[in-house]
């Protein structure tokens, strides 16, 4: 089952449960979310990994040079 389907399904029943007549509007808002996430979240995992390795990098490029 895709992302799109999973998401389509929670947001339909979280609008469910507020007691509305239809909860399409929810299965698109969700399907629309899960899209979004599929892009966004790789590249904020990358870019959080990249930083860290960056950090390390200068952390121990520092200590070398104090220990020279």
């Amino acid at each position: 089952m895709g992302a799109t389907t999973i998401g389509a399904l929670i947001g339909g029943a979280i609008d469910g449960m507020s007691g509305d007549d239809s909860a399409a509007d929810g299965a698109l808002i969700g399907a629309v979310t899960a899209n979004v996430l599929k892009v966004v979240l790789p590249i904020a995992v990358t870019y959080a990994i990249g930083w860290g390795v960056l950090k390390g990098v200068a952390v121990l490029s520092d200590r070398i040079k104090e220990a020279v």
